[in-house]
């Protein structure tokens, strides 16, 4: 009776976890798949379609370049913000006065909303009276305003906001690595006569072997399926420079203005969501068989 009731109690305290699963995760998941062969748009009326949206999301050229534009945002975002904040992290792991509160600015931007953050460089970057073109011009940097948002320079500021954005928590994870490496290692290499460059590339670097395979992974991931920065920044645009996939999912589903001619395509959404959480999978795991055969050879 004792153990019955004892099980009854564990069933109690995993049923609200348990009940978030299937409603938040579970559920929007079987639906999503459902809705893949079927053409709806939300209203209660559904045609069954078979594989017509996969069909046309293959001849659908702004889903392909959204995935273009995916991979040179995720390339440019990370090439960026590992090195930078590996070396961040390098040197606020020393015995410096204040790094606390040096860590604690360089990390405040991962805990500031999305929204808000975009927002702020928004103003920065805005072409007309941005903060960022009025500094340029005053000290005579360049003669005249420069569209930060159009179709040269669109892709360079979001990625910007993105590593301002980001770097300040790969910064605290490769923290935690340097410090999980012991100094008795760096001593005897200055003892060998080894120099901070040397330490860097044949100690620092090979110690964080794991732990760096692990922030790359999260990098990747991040970085593919980031779109709320560029939502807010561009929408997409100018002329779908910055529409990447997750953003041209979300389109799909919930028309992002009021000057945006897509509707609702909430079957066809379906069928491009799951090919792109695909798209996503599948380099993960290629880069996750790749960095298990360099870590084992």
């Amino acid at each position: 009776m004792q153990k019955r009731g004892s099980l009854f109690n564990s069933y109690i305290f995993i049923f609200p976890s348990l009940f978030l699963t299937l409603a938040l995760g579970i559920y929007p998941i079987a639906w999503a798949l459902r809705y893949m062969f079927y053409d709806y748009q939300g209203y209660g009326q559904e045609k069954f379609i078979g594989l017509d949206n996969f069909s046309r999301l293959f001849r659908d050229v702004e889903f392909w370049h959204s995935v273009y534009n995916t991979f040179v945002y995720a390339a440019g975002k990370i090439i960026i913000v590992l090195p930078l904040s590996l070396l961040l992290a390098v040197i606020l792991n020393r015995a410096l006065k204040g790094r606390g509160s040096l860590r604690g600015i360089y990390f405040m931007p991962t805990i500031i909303s999305t929204s808000v953050m975009s927002i702020v460089f928004f103003t920065i970057f805005n072409s007309y009276n941005g903060s960022l073109n009025q500094f340029l011009l005053k000290y005579g940097i360049i003669s005249k305003a420069i569209d930060w948002l159009g179709p040269n320079y669109a892709m360079l500021t979001v990625i910007i906001t993105a590593v301002w954005g980001a770097i300040g928590n790969y910064m605290l994870l490769f923290i935690a690595g340097l410090q999980g490496i012991p100094e008795d290692i760096y001593e005897s290499a200055s003892i060998d006569g080894a120099n901070a460059v040397q330490k860097f590339w044949y100690i620092t670097i090979p110690m964080l072997g794991t732990v760096l395979q692990m922030i790359v992974m999260l990098a990747i991931i991040t970085a593919l399926k980031g779109y709320e920065s560029i939502m807010v920044l561009t929408e997409g645009g100018p002329f779908g420079k910055t529409d990447v996939m997750y953003l041209y999912v979300y389109k799909l589903f919930f028309p992002v203005s009021a000057t945006n001619t897509t509707v609702q395509r909430l079957g066809y959404g379906s069928a491009v969501g799951f090919v792109t959480a695909l798209i996503v999978g599948v380099v993960t795991i290629l880069y996750f068989s790749m960095s298990k055969r360099l870590s084992r050879d």
